[in-house]
């Protein structure tokens, strides 16, 4: 088949790659200069199949109602605050009763589970080398953290995931450079979870797409779907500057914005938050929502590169739900998650929180002036699973809404998406996981 793939961060590429193994002709639109440019650019980069939860979770709404106004609250909000984005949080709200969240987040896990398998076997067969560390340890501040962290531990344990409740004295011989003056209660350390550069992967991979055959359009912004047997997608290029060496001095050449359509024998939709737009003309409204979050990227100080003073791999701050992330001879923090605002504007309070929390537990550790923010959008479904599979309109189908852990489902999800579009029986259990639970 002829594919059209819209988007092309982690989801979008791994799905590209899938599909081009498989021997369709793939081609992906992207309106960025590259893959994983926006909401896949400097996430977390966790991998850890045993912490991929809902954010919809029993006793989350006080908690947020609790931190929201704080000074380091992990939830903000933001102006604009749109009446759509009011019936979001009425679904997310219901989708908090314990029996929702204990069914949605088996599924998570069972995706990210294969997904991970799955990036393993990846890596393995196409020899990528990308910056990954293995363990991740999740730090209990004090004795109500504790008591919010139980539950949880006994579900993984049901789940079969390796994890361990351990002491604070423990926690610190597993990160030897945590700051001793910052109280520690407890900590669960999960041995086996990993982080990766999802970046890195993204661009590894896009090469193997190509060699398989895929094409890559990048500046070029998908406009409509028109459904069908034979799918039409119209789409611009972008209006771009580009640099140009004219008699010794550099001049600016402008690329004009240019319209086109092609028609395909099916289209995946990979456009992170900008989905639904992109589906209400094919009355699929889904309730889809951005909720940004945000991270800082600091080189090491020489002492830290050795492991005297900074992270050896990845680590939580439940307080605070932020994550440290050793990125090669980087540091990676990111968290925070804003309801409303745009990617246009940063909120400095939610940087604040991010070096807080990092020269909380290892002060010292990067060079800050040469630090990197960024802030992006993570695609929200109100009950946490991503959408995989069939949208209902002909010749369209979905692969979104995987929110803050779409580098930990990437993978899985594009493989099962390939084996739904040649009719092969998927790896995994689908229950849950279809456009038809949002209706």
């Amino acid at each position: 088949m002829r594919v059209a793939v819209v988007g092309a961060g982690i989801v979008g590429v791994t799905t590209a790659y899938e599909l081009a193994v498989d021997g369709h002709e793939v081609t992906v639109f992207e309106r960025q200069a590259s893959v994983a440019a926006e909401t896949s650019f400097a996430n977390a980069g966790v991998l850890a199949p045993g912490y991929v939860t809902p954010w919809a979770a029993p006793g989350m709404t006080g908690k947020v109602l609790r931190q929201m106004f704080g000074r380091h609250a992990a939830v903000r909000l933001a102006r604009p605050f749109s009446p759509r984005l009011l019936a979001w949080v009425w679904r997310w709200w219901r989708a908090c009763r314990p029996a929702v969240y204990q069914a949605n987040r088996g599924r998570m896990i069972q995706l990210a589970r294969f997904s991970l398998l799955r990036m393993h076997l990846l890596s393995a067969q196409l020899e990528l080398e990308f910056e990954q560390r293995k363990g991740l340890l999740v730090l209990l501040r004090g004795p109500r953290e504790l008591a919010l962290a139980r539950p949880g531990v006994k579900l993984l344990a049901d789940l079969g995931v390796n994890c361990h409740l351990v002491e604070a004295a423990r926690a610190r011989e597993i990160e030897p450079a945590l700051n001793v003056d910052t109280p520690l209660h407890a900590a669960l350390h999960l041995p086996d979870e990993e982080v990766g550069n999802c970046r890195q992967f993204a661009h590894l991979l896009k090469q193997h797409a190509q060699a398989r055959g895929a094409l890559f359009r990048f500046h070029r912004e998908v406009r409509r779907i028109e459904a069908g047997d034979k799918p039409v997608v119209h789409h611009r290029a972008l209006a771009r500057f580009e640099s140009a060496q004219l008699a010794g001095a550099e001049h600016l050449t402008t690329q004009p914005e240019s319209e086109g359509m092609e028609a395909f024998d099916a289209v995946v939709v990979c456009a992170a938050a900008d989905s639904r737009q992109l589906l209400l003309p094919l009355k699929l409204g889904l309730p889809l929502a951005p909720v940004h979050g945000y991270s800082v990227t600091a080189p090491l100080r020489e002492a830290a590169e050795h492991g005297d003073s900074g992270p050896r791999s990845t680590l939580i701050d439940e307080r605070y739900k932020v994550a440290i992330s050793r990125l090669g001879k980087r540091v990676r923090v990111a968290g925070g998650a804003e309801l409303g605002g745009s990617l246009d504007t940063q909120n400095d309070a939610a940087l604040a929180t991010l070096y807080k929390v990092l020269d909380d537990w290892f002060p010292g550790c990067s060079e800050h002036a040469k630090a990197q923010n960024w802030k992006g959008a993570r695609p929200m479904l109100p009950d946490g699973p991503p959408v995989i599979g069939a949208s209902g309109a002909p010749g369209v189908w979905l692969n979104l809404g995987h929110g803050s852990s779409g580098w930990a489902l990437a993978c899985g999800s594009a493989r099962v998406l390939a084996d739904m579009m040649s009719q092969r029986p998927p790896a995994i259990d689908l229950d849950g996981l279809g456009v038809d639970r949002l209706r």
